[in-house]
């Protein structure tokens, strides 16, 4: 009886969020001569302006910081590639940042007829089918494209986004968008819109077949995925006549390798029109100033008549569909059914019902199988498309369980949810907690930035009066109507899609073409660009941080207490920092998850899941290697009731054996699990090449060791917990001293804290000759980097080592990517970072990467190598990396709970004070030869240890034996079991 009074008490007080229905009206205003739409109670204030053009503009204010993030949208994706071309719409993303007949160009007249023959040949080589004949005309085309490459210069635009400052440029294609992304700093708004309107008015598809390999390094890197090929195997099976299912954004390998630029030019003139656009900027703007800048700028833009992808309905599917799947990861499985068009009344049941399902705490599949421990994992969501949505639940087995099994654990829960056997204030508390999400992300400006791009995508925007009213919308659902519909929805209807550990026998070997290294004239500048980089803008001054300022410390008991007030809303976010990890103890972090299944006296573990839950609060307990955190977050008018859950279920969890041997069972299977994972393996061979056998990576328990695992040793750990030395944090609404005197009386402390064990402490090696560490994995690719100790941290070196990363590995521009992808097509990802750590008693680290298909492996090798050995010069690459790296600080703000964290991390570094005070000022007058001094000093001749991840049946490791002695690693090497 106490559970269900306590339970009622905390939906209660979570009501507070689910009470107020908000309405949300669209209405016109005008201002600084425009006309423009808004919504009523809009927590973004944004703005929809429509111009003369057709071109949609949405406008979010947001001064707290002195930047703006930018997306311009264009409703073209690959549902709208041709079927004979499919990718299209990807690589015409890639070539938006090539330039126009203005940048991107020494001399234009003379380049273009050269395109103009590459673009020829290339439909030559379309339609060429003898392969003989296919590889003559390829030659042609590298030797044309080698001469075409005298002219350009390669990634301008990278060039003048450094120096107006932005810190994130990116772009990204799906099945209805291509989205480019920008983060610029507001004093840069009159350069930025410069560059973004030339850049969309003439695009130049140049450097193009090196760009190719790129995108087909993108697909290998897509058919090593084993996620990626069930999510296209699914939507395949979901939708038989929708391009969703019938066309992948990446394209298929045959229009992959036989590209037209004739068909993405046409694409480009079809769909980059005005009236099929959205302009959008969330930040420190003006709405007046800035739309009168962006109609001046943009007004070139035509608008042209538009016909968008509009498919034949699906016909209902009638039933069970199974794929099966084949790849070396661990086995897992979705099930999945088709949705409903955007905000229509099913997909916002649908919305729902999946976080009823699973919503990381307190839903059907979080309490009857995560927290019961019955699969290793089960999930459900919701993904919302333009015509259709997805809803899907996903699952992975645990040891002895098959998927099917599985899948009949996932669908017995749906079951209940047809039966109405749930909670109905499971709705409501659902509702709170998505309130609260909305109340915290709207403060963001890439979430306003995204939530409006994908109502201008979906629906033009007109309805983000809807999007915004979604959630009352939800709120009024009835239990009723969510059984009803839950019945007619789930039948069998459905595709299980079923990833088995085996040899995926479909994938297509393609043989490298023969690229000669084309030309990227890093050093040289087209007059457009020189004039966007001289252009003068009001500087940004920058804000440090003065921790005796800015920061409020006081005392409860014997622990330290860091707070910072927050002003702006009624959140809370708490923390009891330790000073201890796993490298203190080795039971910590299975205590940790130990304590997700326990009970206490007056509550089942369950309860407390639904308790935290309906109180729109959450906990967590993140054990790392010197630090453990226990953190409290969300309404501070629950703070009281959530702090005294937390102290209850720490001081009073109770040992529950079944549930720890389905957790030592669940951990031996994803300690296996892991073992399949490429990703985890060359994290673990750069472990055993910093620091021998004996490594942070495999440092833990043994399997026996966890089998024998004793409840009485994890109970003591959670137990005894806040007895070991600890800071507590605070940014909440509350001063110091109310948050101090609040927390003293429920966080009870002795008079001394329990000293902890001695910290592991692992040794360096010392990286005194070449060494290669193998690790074999059936896979496309295969993945390098080199690493190497490099020695202590060293303050002074703060400011080098960021403008060497910013030159030398970091961004489209850096030195790597321009010669390892742009030049020499040998990568998709690559990168090189001089990285320091994170305490005063630890070595830098000299790290590089290249990912590349198995065949171009020892050119990628060699490419590295060379530049890892000679520093190139480019004085304008370096002038923009050194301006980027001064506005990077100048326009940075640390806000709220990060002040705490800067300090705390300055701390560790041996500073007292902001450390960017120093980093700025010694970065002001370095020079290029500052930077050539730190790669000859640190980098240059050095031995590297090589880790290489690869199939053996790919590549020849006589091949990795020129580059230094071969050691090859098996699993329980790399992992310790």
């Amino acid at each position: 009886m106490k559970i269900k009074l306590f339970t009622l008490a905390c939906f209660l007080v979570a009501g507070s969020l689910v009470k107020a229905q908000t309405t949300y009206q669209w209405k016109t205003g005008s201002s600084g001569g425009y006309t423009y739409k808004y919504v009523t109670n809009d927590p973004t204030k944004t703005r929809f302006y429509t111009l003369k053009n057709g071109l949609t503009v949405i406008l979010s204010q947001n001064n707290k910081e002195p930047n703006i993030t930018y997306k311009m949208a264009v409703r073209a994706g690959s549902n709208t590639d041709p079927r004979t071309n499919t990718g299209l719409a990807h690589y015409l993303e890639h070539l938006l940042f090539k330039g126009t007949d203005k940048f991107g160009t020494l001399n234009y007249a003379k380049e273009k007829p050269l395109l103009d023959k590459i673009e020829a040949l290339y439909e030559t080589y379309n339609k060429t089918t003898d392969p003989a004949k296919r590889k003559e005309i390829y030659k042609e085309i590298d030797k044309v494209s080698g001469e075409a490459s005298e002219y350009s210069i390669a990634n301008e635009y990278d060039k003048m986004m450094k120096s107006i400052g932005s810190g994130s440029t990116n772009a990204h294609t799906s099945v209805e968008e291509t989205v480019y992304e920008e983060d610029l700093p507001s004093n840069a708004i009159d350069k930025f819109l410069t560059l973004q309107a030339e850049r969309f008015r003439a695009p130049v598809f140049r450097i193009f077949h090196t760009e190719l390999e790129a995108v087909y390094e993108e697909k290998n890197i897509g058919m090593d995925n084993d996620g990626r090929k069930m999510y296209e195997k699914m939507l395949n099976a979901l939708f038989p006549t929708h391009n969703y299912g019938q066309q992948t954004t990446i394209g298929t390998i045959e229009h992959l390798k036989n590209p037209s630029l004739v068909e993405i030019r046409k694409y480009y003139n079809k769909y980059y029109v005005p009236n099929n656009m959205a302009l959008i900027m969330s930040g420190d703007i003006n709405y007046d100033d800035l739309i009168k800048k962006i109609d001046k700028n943009f007004s070139y833009m035509v608008s042209k008549p538009l016909s968008l992808y509009n498919p034949a309905p699906e016909k209902p599917l009638t039933q069970v569909q199974k794929v099966d799947i084949y790849g070396p990861s661990a086995e897992s499985l979705y099930v999945a059914y088709r949705g409903y068009a955007q905000n229509s009344r099913q997909s916002l049941l649908l919305d729902l019902i999946s976080s009823i399902l699973a919503n990381g705490k307190a839903g059907l599949m979080d309490i009857n199988i995560n927290k019961q421990q019955k699969m290793l994992r089960a999930g459900a969501g919701y993904n919302q498309m333009k015509d259709y949505g997805i809803f899907i639940l996903t699952g992975s087995p645990k040891a002895g369980q098959s998927l099917e099994e599985a899948q009949k654990l996932l669908l017995d829960q749906v079951e209940l949810l047809k039966k109405g056997e749930f909670d109905e204030s499971l709705i409501k508390a659902t509702i709170a907690n998505i309130k609260l999400a909305e109340l915290q992300g709207y403060d963001n400006n890439d979430v306003r930035a995204n939530a409006t791009m994908t109502a201008f995508i979906q629906n033009r925007g007109t309805e983000w009066d809807k999007t915004l009213a979604s959630t009352d919308a939800m709120a009024k659902i009835t239990k009723k109507e969510i059984v009803d519909f839950a019945n007619q929805f789930f039948i069998n209807n459905y595709v299980s899609i079923f990833k088995h550990k085996g040899e995926d026998k479909s994938i297509i070997k393609v043989e490298k073409p023969a690229i000669t290294a084309v030309k990227t004239n890093a050093n040289e500048v087209s007059p457009f660009t020189k004039n966007i980089i001289s252009a003068p803008v009001k500087p940004i001054a920058p804000k440090f941080l003065d921790y005796t300022k800015d920061l409020n410390f006081g005392k409860a008991g014997i622990a330290d207490v860091i707070t910072v007030q927050n002003t702006e809303n009624g959140i809370f976010r708490m923390s009891y920092r330790f000073d201890m990890g796993s490298y203190n103890y080795k039971l910590l972090p299975y205590a940790s998850q130990y304590l997700a299944f326990l009970s206490t006296d007056k509550y089942s573990a369950e309860d407390i899941s639904k308790a935290f839950y309906n109180l729109a609060c959450s906990y967590s307990i993140n054990v790392g290697t010197e630090i453990t955190t226990v953190s409290l977050n969300g309404l501070q008018e629950n703070f009281d009731k959530a702090v005294v859950l937390l102290e209850d279920v720490l001081a009073n969890c109770k040992p529950n054996e079944k549930a720890l041997e389905d957790l030592k069972g669940r951990l031996l299977k994803s300690r296996e699990n892991a073992k399949l994972n490429k990703a985890s393996i060359l994290g673990g061979l750069m472990s055993y090449a910093q620091y021998g056998s004996d490594n942070p990576f495999n440092y833990g328990l043994t399997n026996d060791e966890i089998k024998n695992m004793k409840s009485a040793d994890l109970i003591y750990l959670l137990h005894n917990l806040t007895n070991y030395k600890h800071t507590i944090t605070y940014y909440g609404p509350k001063t110091l001293a109310a948050f101090s005197a609040d927390i003293a009386k429920v966080h009870a402390l002795g008079k001394e804290f329990t000293p902890a064990a001695p910290m592991k402490k692992f040794v360096y090696t010392t990286t005194d000759s070449n060494k290669v560490y193998f690790a074999d994995y059936d896979m496309v690719q295969a993945e390098i980097r080199w690493v190497r100790n490099a020695g202590l941290y060293d303050p002074s070196n703060a400011a080098k080592i960021g403008l060497f990363n910013n030159y030398f590995g970091g961004g489209m521009g850096s030195i790597v990517f321009q010669t390892i992808r742009e030049s020499k097509a040998l990568a998709y990802s690559t990168f090189a970072v001089y990285s320091s750590p994170n305490s005063k008693e630890k070595e830098n680290t000299m790290i590089a990467y290249v990912g590349t298909q198995a065949d171009k492996m020892n050119e990628a090798v060699a490419g590295m190598n060379e530049l890892l050995t000679v520093l190139p010069e480019s004085d304008k690459s370096f002038d923009l990396s050194k301006s980027n790296s001064l506005n990077g600080i100048e326009t940075s703000r640390i806000t709220k709970d990060g002040i705490i964290y800067s300090y705390l991390a300055d701390k560790k570094l041996g500073f007292d004070h902001d450390s960017r005070i120093d980093e700025y000022a010694a970065l002001k007058p370095l020079t290029f030869a500052d930077v050539k001094s730190f790669h000859s000093g640190n980098i240059s001749g050095k031995p590297y240890n090589y880790c290489v991840v690869a199939s053996e049946k790919k590549i020849n490791l006589e091949d990795l034996a020129k580059y230094g002695t071969v050691t090859k690693l098996n699993l329980e090497q790399i992992f310790g079991y």
